[in-house]
């Protein structure tokens, strides 16, 4: 099963590197060697198994942008799942930005009208700490201005920190099949395990596919030593983005990452391997559970898990 993903913006707004940070695995001391795009370069990138991306990463000069509105109109804009739009920041030319994006929203409604549209506000990592929020704001009201009636979703992302990696789960979910009844039964799985919470990762670039959080609940956290802590609201693409680099760090050494155990005093937690491409990081506060019986109720769910991720791919073919 194929879906067909734009990636598209002006030259020099970081389209590239954040693809090969996110599906090549790449570092972002290593972006800066990479390239001005030519024309459209496609990659087939494999997901959870058989959800194939079909990534087109679009060359941003002007020339080429002027070719995809015109000559190559209905082969650029048809069968599209996701377009993401990247903005520089502090790019200098937005007024001409935005009369490029305008003319792809319109390619994108005359031949592919249901495809999701996600705006990427990139390099915000040039911005102030103190200003950072108000401008990506700003740029956020800018941008859905200029969407009109289009549905968009603006992310503020930086390849040197954990939004890239929110981001690009966001945009991944949304083209994962029957998402929700994988929520679902992650949700049942966590309850098995008195889980604090528990995370779902795609197995190579550990976007997060769905999360389940005591949190969230209507019962949030019991009385005890888990109130004395507020959880971070970016803690699963943070911990995205460590265990990334953790892989890495293993490749270098020429070890293969398998699984990950922490026994601390205030929690539990265990990463290991849900399906043959998913892992799950399970954390549990209660001191009475053992690290053994998080990894069981693990082993005992993956025939699930793995049902339930072939029978949604095989709803979409």
């Amino acid at each position: 099963m194929k879906k067909k993903v734009l990636l598209m913006g002006a030259s020099g707004s970081g389209k590239t590197s954040m693809r090969s940070m996110i599906f090549s695995n790449n570092p972002a001391s290593l972006t800066s060697r990479l390239g001005a795009t030519i024309d459209v370069e496609q990659n087939h990138v494999r997901f959870l198994g058989d959800l194939i991306l079909n990534l087109w990463d679009c060359g941003g000069q002007d020339a080429f942008m002027d070719s995809y509105l015109s000559t190559q109109r209905s082969i650029i804009f048809s069968h599209v799942g996701v377009m993401i739009y990247v903005f520089d920041v502090e790019s200098r030319e937005m007024e001409k930005d935005l009369e490029y994006y305008r003319d792809c929203l319109e390619g994108l409604s005359q031949f592919s009208k249901d495809a999701n549209v996600f705006l990427l506000v990139h390099k915000i990592d040039l911005v102030r700490d103190t200003e950072r929020n108000v401008v990506v704001q700003r740029k956020v009201a800018e941008l859905e201005k200029a969407s009109g009636e289009t549905p968009v979703k603006v992310f503020g992302t930086s390849i040197y920190d954990e939004s890239l990696y929110k981001a690009w789960s966001n945009i991944v979910n949304t083209l994962i099949p029957n998402a929700r009844n994988l929520s679902k039964h992650l949700r049942i799985f966590a309850e098995a395990c008195s889980a604090t919470e528990v995370i779902l990762f795609e197995r190579t670039t550990f976007l997060v596919i769905a999360t389940s959080s005591r949190a969230d609940s209507s019962d949030a956290f019991p009385s005890g030593p888990v109130t004395l802590h507020a959880l971070d609201p970016k803690r699963y693409e943070r911990t995205s983005e460590l265990i990334k680099a953790f892989k890495q760090s293993c490749s270098r050494l020429r070890e293969e990452f398998r699984s990950l155990e922490m026994e601390l005093a205030e929690f539990t937690a265990v990463l290991d391997e849900m399906t043959k491409n998913t892992y799950v990081l399970v954390v549990v506060h209660d001191p009475v559970i053992e690290t053994a019986a998080i990894k069981m109720n693990i082993c005992m769910a993956r025939k699930k898990f793995e049902e339930l991720q072939g029978d949604s791919l095989i709803l979409e073919k």
